[in-house]
């Protein structure tokens, strides 16, 4: 079984912006959950980052915390 690639290694991304909503959704469930990482691909410090992110999207009001 072959490994997926991390989809920010392979974009050469440093920084994850909490501002960009839109690229953030792809990470998010139907109900507002991060997905795993085993789902989407991502390496374990990209992951890291993405929730930290996520989650300041949501405290900014950008993201919902659960769907209603």
């Amino acid at each position: 079984m072959r490994k997926e690639q991390c989809f920010f290694c392979s974009q050469g991304v440093k920084q994850l912006d909490y501002k960009d909503a839109e690229a953030l959704r792809r990470f998010v469930s139907q109900q507002a959950k991060i997905i795993d990482p085993i789902h989407t691909g991502t390496c374990a410090k990209h992951q890291r980052l993405l929730a930290r992110a996520i989650k300041r999207a949501r405290y900014m009001g950008l993201l919902p915390f659960v769907k209603i």
